[in-house]
């Protein structure tokens, strides 16, 4: 519903009644027109009233700094980065993110729709301007064990909701193509309802593309080469240019974008670990890497404002314009982009390195579901047949993995990791109904020479994923976890230390600075044991996505993203 007091702005543009607020020398952005212009802006009841007003209750001289409409994130999932939705919304706010199209299957795996509620009901007590998408895949797929389903009758429930805006990326590829009424169904309520539908194809193309299309999904933020995109964008799919943590898009995608295609783009990052928004920023350090590939700044920053509201149906916001909210970015120059105020319906919310407003206190226990049966080393016990064993192989900078293979060393059918050729055991455990269900295998690319890391993050059902060169190392690991009621931690020689992330399993209720320290610990930890990733935590997290390619490993078993089943190589127990 439309609350603006617009007889305010009217009043305020003629002159009629003083602005509340008035910022003047500026240099707007103008995401219309492409040009930067010299002008004070007015603002009024939180929006912009008008450029040539002279009388406000409070004028503030930005001395000729650069205005930008606030930043949108359009897909992001804002449980990677760790922190419960009030204090991530802290954190970005102060990088000039004042929008995010949230996308929250991640704890609607772990809560179903209670989880979507409550993020919903915790950033309303904050200033970000979130909104969201019902999660299309929960589970993401039959090949795993999740906390909860969210079928046809959840989805038309969560549209219902006036934060709900659409359909959440549409991850069962599979399921599309075969014309399967279940998510047919739930694609038929968005586009009903006049909803934008998200997809999640990576790789896809030819006459699949056409039909993952026809079906109804508008979107796709899974590119990861030039064609494939400009494939998507021929057919009149929105590309979403990532520039995550652990995937890094935005580079090879950059070429798509062009002043005709230019319209369909836009920036998002999906999956951001805390200590990347401290160390490189969120949309802002995607914008400042787009300017450092040769993007038009002004080019740039619309894919970060106006697109994603437009596409998305956020026609109040996204650009400097009367009648458009006030969330406001004010930056010295359009190279940095590092906001020296940051402003949410004309209320200023970060000034000069200080935050202007405090996430209240939660009103109760934070949600969770998180139940494990103790165990010891013998729980990771693992066997096979043949000469030669599937592994996983990851691929640094990226979620996709490689499919490869190595001989088992003779041990009657035992299989152990040997460090020596970086094959280290991986397990996933099921962590909702306390029996233990698990799946193990092999995987290259960590490097450890010893000790293990576990978590209870990991894409998309964030059962414990644990992988390690030694089985008690493994077991101690599971078991802090279990101590804690989900988190990161790492075991070694000196002991384990953990992050503990009670709310869902999935995010700390502790100070950012806190959970940035206590990351960079583990990581720390996990170096020294001889991890070689930059992310170990966050590659660990996408080795259970049966959606990427190419091998991934459930709670259920070894999985061929690509035939989209299970490899039944390996044992568990016994």
């Amino acid at each position: 519903m439309d609350h603006v007091d617009r007889a305010a702005l009217i009043d305020t543009a003629q002159g009629r009644r003083p602005a509340d607020l008035l910022l003047r020398r500026a240099r707007i952005v103008n995401v219309f027109t492409g040009r930067i212009e010299d002008r004070d802006v007015a603002v009024t009841a939180g929006h912009i009233a008008g450029f040539s007003v002279s009388a406000a209750a409070r004028v503030l001289d930005l001395q000729g700094a650069f205005l930008l409409p606030g930043f949108i994130d359009a897909h992001v999932h804002l449980e990677s980065g760790l922190l419960e939705p009030a204090g991530w919304a802290r954190a970005v706010l102060a990088l000039g993110t004042t929008g995010v199209i949230a996308d929250p299957h991640e704890i609607a795996n772990v809560l179903g729709v209670d989880g979507v509620r409550f993020l919903i009901r915790r950033l309303a007590q904050t200033p970000l301007r979130a909104r969201f998408m019902a999660p299309s895949c929960v589970p993401a797929t039959h090949l795993e064990t999740a906390g909860a389903a969210i079928g046809p009758d959840e989805i038309a429930e969560l549209l219902r909701l006036p934060e709900v805006i659409g359909l959440g990326e549409v991850m069962n590829v599979p399921g599309v193509l075969g014309a399967g009424d279940s998510i047919l169904a739930k694609i038929g309520q968005a586009r009903a309802a006049g909803r934008t539908v998200d997809g999640h194809a990576p790789g896809l193309h030819g006459a699949a593309l056409d039909a993952y299309a026809a079906a109804g999904v508008q979107t796709d933020h899974e590119c990861v080469a030039p064609d494939e995109a400009r494939q998507k964008l021929a057919i009149g799919m929105a590309i979403l240019l990532r520039e995550g943590t652990a995937a890094r898009n935005l580079e090879a995608l950059l070429p798509v974008v062009t002043p005709d295609t230019l319209p369909q783009c836009m920036l998002c990052t999906d999956d951001r670990h805390l200590a990347d928004l401290r160390d490189r920023g969120h949309i802002n350090s995607v914008l400042r890497r787009a300017v450092e590939l040769g993007l038009d700044p002004v080019s740039a920053i619309r894919l970060a404002t106006l697109n994603p509201a437009r596409h998305y149906g956020l026609t109040d916001r996204g650009a400097i314009a009367p009648g458009y909210r006030a969330d406001l970015v004010v930056c010295p120059d359009l190279v940095s982009f590092r906001p020296t105020r940051v402003f949410v319906a004309g209320q200023c919310v970060y000034a000069d390195g200080e935050d202007l407003w405090e996430p209240p206190p939660w009103d109760g226990p934070w949600p969770n579901r998180f139940r494990l049966p103790p165990l010891d080393a013998s729980f990771f016990r693992l066997t096979a047949d043949g000469p030669t064993l599937p592994v996983i192989g990851v691929v640094p900078g990226q979620i996709v993995t490689e499919a490869l293979t190595a001989e088992r060393q003779a041990d009657h059918g035992e299989v152990h990791a040997d460090p020596d050729r970086d094959l280290l055991k991986l397990f996933v455990i099921e962590r909702y109904s306390g029996t233990g269900g698990r799946a193990g295998a092999l995987v290259r690319g960590f490097g450890l020479r010893a000790g293990a890391l576990a978590a209870s993050v990991a894409h998309d059902a964030h059962n414990v994923i644990v992988v390690g060169a030694e089985d008690e190392a493994m077991a101690q690991a599971v078991m802090a976890l279990r101590e804690s009621g989900g988190g990161l931690a790492v075991a070694g020689p000196d002991g384990v230390q953990c992050l503990p992330l009670p709310v869902a399993g999935l995010m700390s209720a502790a100070d950012g600075a806190a959970v940035v320290t206590a990351t960079e610990r583990l990581q720390t930890a996990a170096r020294a044991l001889g991890c070689r990733l930059d992310e170990p935590f966050m590659h660990l997290s996408f080795l259970a996505l049966p959606v990427i390619p190419t091998l991934k490993l459930t709670d259920r078993g070894l999985v061929d993203v690509r035939r989209f089943e299970f490899v039944h190589s390996y044992r568990t127990g016994g």
